[in-house]
């Protein structure tokens, strides 16, 4: 049986909780098993070194791997290349190293378009505050690039304030509540991730106020938030799906098969109007088809509206 090792970032965000389920199942529908390699502290760089090192020891067929930042994970990536174990890097892209293949999807330009819709929402117009992910992390930079971009593009709008808030959603809260405090104006919040518009939300409800926010990933408790109004609009940057496909591409690896260098998963702005699909648990979504996402020249693909 085909051991894969998959690494993710933390447990306390939802979206690495849906990556470890769809490699699982996943790794399980192709006759193999996924193990699962996560810093107890969440995104915490020395664990992740200490835990490819336990992976190295452990020595599985295959390593799936997000990294908890844009470089520094480098020698780790190379200490896996050394002992000849296939690296699929997922999520977040790695600046060094040999991998099979990177699967994920355009961080700045899905930020972009979210971004749009909120400003498309506020006529162009306001002043926006922005919620960062973790810095160093590959996603958090493009977002954050995608987010200004957008704002650029409307002379009627302007960041005021943009803050980390590590993709948490208790940091995120008290960030939110110390920009309420000190700002004068908030028209519009960008938010890296759902999970930090969750936290934003709770710091809203407490203040008694209600600015439109967008998020990142289209959770179900973001869904819901959708369906109560509170959430302006999300985009499908679906972790469990990216994860399916990257544990699908490790696979196909080992036994031979053809695996492009670089696999883009199509995403999605999600609002009120539309977010019926995504309106279910993360157990009852299903993975996308290998055959859907990969096609022979590749898998790239642009933000739908």
């Amino acid at each position: 049986m085909l051991t894969i090792a998959v690494f993710t970032k933390n447990y306390t965000n939802p979206a690495y909780a849906a990556a470890r389920l769809g490699a699982e199942r996943t790794a399980a529908r192709l006759g193999g098993r996924a193990t699962h390699y996560v810093p107890r502290q969440p995104d915490n760089l020395d664990e992740q070194i200490a835990l490819v090192e336990r992976a190295v020891a452990d020595r599985p067929d295959a390593v799936v791997f997000a990294p908890v930042h844009a470089t520094r994970m480098d020698d780790s990536v190379r200490r896996l290349n050394t002992a000849r174990i296939p690296v699929v890097n997922f999520i977040n892209r790695l600046a060094m190293g040999g991998y099979v293949t990177y699967v994920g999807s355009d961080d700045v330009r899905l930020a972009r378009a979210i971004a749009l819709r909120l400003l498309e929402h506020l006529g162009g117009r306001g002043d926006i505050v922005v919620l960062e992910g973790v810095p160093g992390a590959v996603s958090s930079r493009d977002r954050l690039r995608g987010f200004q971009d957008a704002v650029r593009d409307n002379p009627g709008a302007r960041i005021v304030a943009s803050r980390p808030a590590d993709y948490q959603r208790e940091t995120a809260k008290r960030v939110t509540r110390e920009l309420l405090a000190s700002l004068p104006r908030i028209d519009g919040i960008l938010s890296a991730n759902d999970v930090m518009s969750l936290g934003a939300i709770d710091a809203l409800q407490e203040a008694g106020r209600r600015i439109p926010l967008i998020g990142v990933n289209a959770l179900p408790e973001a869904i819901a938030e959708l369906k109560s109004g509170r959430l302006l609009a999300t985009v499908d940057f679906d972790a469990m799906k990216i994860s399916c496909v990257a544990t699908e591409a490790a696979i196909r690896h080992l036994r031979g098969q053809p695996v492009p260098p670089d696999i883009e998963l199509p995403v999605q702005i999600v609002d009120a109007s539309n977010c019926a699909p995504w309106d279910r648990p993360l157990e009852e979504r299903e993975c996308p088809r290998w055959e859907d996402v990969v096609k022979e020249e590749g898998a790239k693909r642009t933000v739908e509206r």
